[in-house]
């Protein structure tokens, strides 16, 4: 018999962060050899982590990034530019390591793993792929749930799991990318529904649609709206109604970072909607997120905005994969370089600010 998966654990509460971690940081801040906020963000940045790590001088050299893949039932309403056997075709280019993400993750010393969820067209044994079969993608949603509660549960699990390696192996930053033909419509669609928006405003061209190609996007997400809007009660039961595998686990991953205490780096618009979803559901979950970029995507200005969340970049990327938030890391990582090596104006001998 099947083990039946649970989300119980969903509702344990997200971490605190060290305050007095924080504290001591923004002190050694205010003594280093510079006028006070004269490194603008970057002080922040070492600030905050500071205060997730619980260490007066933070780091990002181990991390950890894990590309979730799979396929969406939405696909068959003609949604993206590209066919859907591209998103199997890319999980190969994954195990080759010839993907965008791929070569980030070398270019970081990351370890990167990737999790195939479910694909249309079966791609068989990877090596450095775990396959978890939850089906040949998700449901229709203009026709009925993206998932049953099972897949669902499964997914979030997926993501759970994928932390907890991460957790074990000492990692200090988690990044989590997504691979999915038909993504930015369900993520379109799920940040709609959390949103209370409409789907103009978060529907974006995704792979690559003309104005006609939007405008057919739009419509096939009101529909989807109209045919799950009163059902969806929550975040988490929006996300089994309107979500897909990948967004899924990465909502699971993100809950679970908060929980275990481990700071998130969240990627692009399907990252960020899956952060919405975590936030909405957990709270205190997004005290544990820094936003890496913003996406070229444009319906992911407003999940930003009701993230209250500031992105370190913008350089007009929309790839996903969680390849805007490996183009952040080298960012964080002079943050913390700065905070931590900079001499205070004792040890360099150099005169303060006067009173």
């Amino acid at each position: 018999m099947n083990q039946v998966a649970t989300i119980d654990w969903l509702e344990i509460p997200a971490a605190q962060p060290d305050l007095q971690a924080r504290d001591a940081a923004s002190q050694r801040q205010a003594v280093l050899t510079k006028p006070p906020g004269a490194l603008g963000q970057l002080e922040n940045i070492a600030i905050h982590l500071a205060a997730l790590q619980g260490q007066e001088r933070p780091g990002v050299d181990r991390l950890h990034i894990t590309v979730f893949a799979g396929d969406h039932g939405i696909a068959a309403e003609g949604v993206s530019a590209f066919p859907q056997a591209v998103t199997a075709e890319m999980v190969k280019n994954f195990a080759r390591g010839g993907a965008a993400i791929c070569v980030a993750a070398r270019s970081l010393d990351a370890k990167l793993e990737v999790i195939n969820l479910g694909t249309v067209v079966d791609t068989g044994s990877l090596q450095g792929v775990k396959n978890i079969a939850l089906g040949s993608g998700t449901a229709n949603f203009t026709t009925a749930p993206a998932m049953n509660e099972h897949q669902l549960a499964c997914a979030l699990s997926a993501g759970r799991h994928a932390v907890e390696r991460a957790h074990i192996d000492g990692a200090q930053l988690f990044i989590g990318g997504e691979m999915g033909i038909g993504n930015t419509t369900a993520a379109a669609a799920l940040a709609c529904a959390l949103l209370n928006a409409p789907p103009a405003q978060l529907a974006g061209p995704g792979t690559g649609l003309d104005n006609k190609g939007v405008a057919h996007k739009v419509a096939v997400i009101q529909r989807a709206l109209d045919l799950h809007r009163k059902s969806c009660h929550t975040p988490i039961e929006t996300l089994r109604r309107l979500g897909g595998f990948e967004i899924a686990a990465l909502t699971g991953s993100y809950i679970a970072c908060a929980h275990m205490g481990l700071p998130v780096l969240v990627d692009g618009f399907i990252s960020s909607v899956a952060a919405l979803v975590a936030a909405q559901h957990c709270v205190g979950a997004d005290i544990w997120f820094l936003y890496s970029h913003a996406s070229a995507e444009p319906g992911h200005r407003t999940v930003l905005e009701a993230l209250k969340a500031q992105p370190l970049l913008d350089l007009g990327m929309r790839l996903g994969e969680g390849s805007g938030a490996a183009v952040a890391v080298p960012l964080i990582r002079m943050a913390c370089a700065l905070h931590n090596e900079m001499a205070t104006f004792a040890e360099a001998g150099v005169s303060e600010k006067a009173d």
